[in-house]
C-alpha cells in the first residue's frame, strides 16, 4: 500500500450533502432536540420529508453509503417563487466545522435550480454564529418578531436572501 493510499484511509472524512430520507426522521429529531430547547418528535420530521413543499438536505459523514450518519440537515418549505427555512440543526460536536455552510450551499442551490427567487429565516437575535453565516450568504434583515424565542424572552430576526 502506498504512502498516499494510507493517508486517505486515516484522513478525517467530510461530510456529504443528500436529500433526507422518511428513515432519518428519528435521526433528525435527535438533532433537532440537542440544538433547539423546544424538538421537533419523529413523527413531524417523517411529515415534514414527505411533503413535496418541503425539502430536506442532510449532512451526513462515514466512510462508505452504509456507514454515513446525519450530523446536520435543513428543511425549508418552498411556495410559488419564495422559501422559508423551517429549521437548520448541526450535531453539537460538529458546529464550527463548516458543516452549517455545506448545508446552506447545497439547500440554495437546489433552490435557485426550483427557480426559487427570495429565501427567508427566523433566528434567534442572540445566535451569533448563525447571524455571521447568514450575512456571509447574502441574508440581511427585513424584520423583527419581538419576544419569538425562549418563553417570550428572545427576540428572532426575519432574514431574507435574494437568489436571482
Amino acid at each position: 500500500m502506498k504512502l498516499c493510499d494510507l493517508m486517505r484511509l486515516f484522513a478525517p472524512v467530510r461530510p456529504i450533502c443528500e436529500p433526507g430520507r422518511i428513515v432519518d426522521a428519528d435521526d433528525l429529531a435527535t438533532l433537532h432536540a440537542h440544538a433547539f430547547r423546544h424538538g421537533w418528535p419523529a413523527t413531524e420530521m417523517e411529515a415534514l420529508i414527505a411533503d413535496p413543499a418541503v425539502t430536506t438536505v442532510v449532512a451526513r459523514e462515514g466512510r462508505t453509503p452504509f456507514t454515513r450518519r446525519p450530523v446536520g440537515f435543513v428543511m425549508v418549505r418552498a411556495a410559488a417563487d419564495e422559501a422559508e427555512i423551517l429549521t437548520v440543526a448541526v450535531a453539537p460536536s460538529r458546529r464550527g466545522r463548516g458543516i452549517g455552510r455545506l448545508m446552506m450551499d447545497e439547500t440554495i442551490r437546489r433552490l435557485y435550480f426550483m427557480r426559487v427567487a427570495a429565501l427567508f429565516l427566523e433566528v434567534d437575535e442572540s445566535n451569533g454564529p448563525a447571524l455571521a453565516l447568514y450575512r456571509r450568504l447574502g441574508f440581511r434583515e427585513v424584520g423583527r418578531r419581538a419576544n419569538y424565542y425562549d418563553g417570550g424572552t428572545a427576540n428572532a430576526l426575519v432574514m431574507r436572501a435574494d437568489l436571482k
